[in-house]
């Protein structure tokens, strides 16, 4: 432990004034304003080892972090841990609102009554509710609300564990979520650090309060901590944001004088059909990979219906062996640890160069909660496990292009890892089948992908957040950085609705580019097997969006 003075930001990195101030507080609230590339998630990584470090976050105490995404929360957790060490990481817990509502229910459950008693074993449903067997997503956060509003025990049991609080992309918080952190925290000796974007608030269709970082700082006395730089995106590609910042948020444009320089690049693509663009774009992909671009730092953004939208530029990049992946299927899946497990050794098992794989399952084998004697014991165990796989894979009766044999494998392999290691890799498997239903899920998708050709590397390739590119909705994509984007469809049929809303996804989708920002559009879309909604086959360019990147 050091003291605060004693403290420097982890592996160098410098902070401008508002964000070192926000880090290093000590006794107040602050709600941090910050445009994209600011670096929010660094700046709770950074706070986080300022806490546990300097003992400001004294053992055995907890700090708490809500996100909205569940890839999010893994991020901010992943960071934390590189930035200060597996021990001191062990007291930070990185949730979504969902999984946070969770763990209250799970901990405090005898305390609902009535029709909102749950059972031990109750199940979540994506739509059914069953009284006192199952309730729904959508349940959860009314739930835990009820419980820390109507039990003081509960309301107790939350502000000893956790006695700092960070509130991730907190623009979109909604009523209830809001209500929730209130109830749990509001005028208690709890440190909170909010951070959000007025001009990313894109989750007011799904509730998000309305001046929510206003709220916070009149709620809770926070002291507002604007962040001005942008440290992801090249000097034409910020050009462009900041004429789209004037018309959202006059008041946060930046000098013209700080936007200097010719770095990076923009490109508007016109066409017919959307057969020509398929073939463009993935033309522009392919060529990307023959200058080392790596696939993980490609992404394609569609505003809604990626898999009907960009269904013509997924056979394209499938003709030419192009992996990639439709994260508004895959997205929540892959960022769950224990479906990163079960990837992680089927990688293992099926190819010999992936070194980053057994990296990451010897991790597990040395979790550092466990003994000594157990972590290397476990450790020897599963070279083991690992070997005798692996030369049942190669041996040339192995049915390689039949789930089944993988299937046989895996759970071989998590009977050695053992059901308590599994169930503490992450709070949400303490409680019910989340943990089973998991895994069953992450078989089901490679069982899916290597019907496809019946290689499994291939597969994998496919699910993969490394060796894939990513199909993702604008929603989907917050919080991300890619060096290539291709904002797929930009046109009045997709961006449709209030003028606001569709400025702020807009605006979300090309800020994700770090240094090459693609924009297409074009005049005909035939309608795509598996569209139920309406579909105008005929397009029109969103000349309003399209120039703001022509006058960068």
């Amino acid at each position: 432990m050091i003291r605060p003075d004693q403290w420097h930001p982890v592996d160098g990195l410098v902070l401008e004034p508002n964000a070192m101030s926000a880090v290093t507080t000590s006794d107040r609230n602050v709600v941090v304003a910050a445009g994209p590339g600011a670096g929010k998630t660094e700046l709770l990584a950074q706070r986080a080892d300022f806490l546990l470090r300097t003992g400001q976050c004294p053992y055995p105490r907890r700090i708490l972090a809500v996100s909205f995404k569940v890839d999010a929360a893994r991020n901010l957790r992943e960071r934390v841990r590189r930035r200060s060490g597996s021990r001191l990481a062990a007291r930070f817990d990185s949730f979504t609102f969902h999984a946070f509502a969770k763990r209250v229910i799970d901990n405090f459950r005898p305390a609902l009554t009535g029709n909102n008693s749950l059972n031990p074993d109750y199940r979540i449903d994506q739509d059914t509710r069953v009284a006192g067997e199952q309730i729904t997503f959508a349940d959860l956060v009314p739930l835990a609300l009820e419980i820390v509003e109507a039990n003081a025990y509960a309301r107790g049991g939350i502000r000893q564990t956790y006695s700092h609080v960070f509130l991730d992309e907190f623009q979109d918080c909604t009523r209830q979520q809001y209500q929730l952190i209130k109830a749990a925290f509001g005028h208690t000796t709890a440190v909170l650090t909010a951070v959000g974007d007025t001009k990313q608030r894109i989750m007011a269709w799904a509730g998000a309060l309305d001046g929510v970082l206003q709220t916070f700082a009149s709620d809770f006395s926070a002291q507002p901590l604007p962040l001005y730089q942008n440290f992801r995106s090249a000097p034409r590609l910020r050009r462009m944001q900041n004429r789209m910042i004037a018309r959202m948020d006059p008041a946060a444009v930046s000098p013209d004088e700080e936007l200097a320089g010719a770095g990076g690049v923009i490109e508007v693509l016109d066409f017919d059909t959307e057969h020509d663009e398929a073939r463009a774009v993935a033309g522009l992909i392919d060529g990307w990979f023959g200058e080392g671009t790596a696939p993980s730092e490609i992404a394609v953004l569609v505003r809604q219906q990626p898999h009907l939208v960009a269904a013509a530029l997924g056979r394209e990049l499938a003709a030419r062996s192009i992996p990639f992946r439709n994260e508004q299927e895959s997205q929540d899946l892959t960022a769950e640890p224990v479906a990163a497990l079960v990837f992680n050794f089927i990688r293992v098992i099926a190819d010999d160069r992936q070194p980053d794989a057994y990296t990451e399952l010897m991790r597990i084998a040395n979790r550092p909660s466990a003994p000594e004697s157990q972590a290397s014991r476990f450790g020897g165990q599963l070279q083991r496990m690992v070997g005798q796989p692996r030369a049942t894979v190669r041996d040339h009766t192995f049915r390689t292009g039949e789930p089944a044999a993988w299937r046989t494998l895996v759970h071989e392999f998590l009977e050695l890892v053992s059901q308590p290691a599994l169930v503490a890799l992450s709070t949400g498997y303490q409680q019910g089948t989340r943990l089973n239903d998991l895994i069953e899920q992450a078989l089901d998708a490679f069982d899916r992908e290597l019907a496809v050709d019946g290689d499994a590397v291939q597969a994998l390739r496919r699910l993969s957040e490394v060796d894939a590119i990513r199909f993702l909705t604008i929603h989907k994509c917050k919080g991300m950085e890619f060096e290539k984007v291709v904002v797929l469809g930009v046109e009045e049929q997709l961006f449709w609705g209030t003028p606001t809303a569709a400025m702020s996804e807009f605006f979300v989708a090309v800020s994700r580019s770090k240094q090459h920002l693609v924009l297409t559009h074009a005049k005909h879309r035939d309608r795509p097997v598996g569209a139920t909604n309406r579909w105008d086959e005929r397009r029109t360019p969103h000349q309003q969006f399209l120039n703001f990147a022509r006058e960068a």
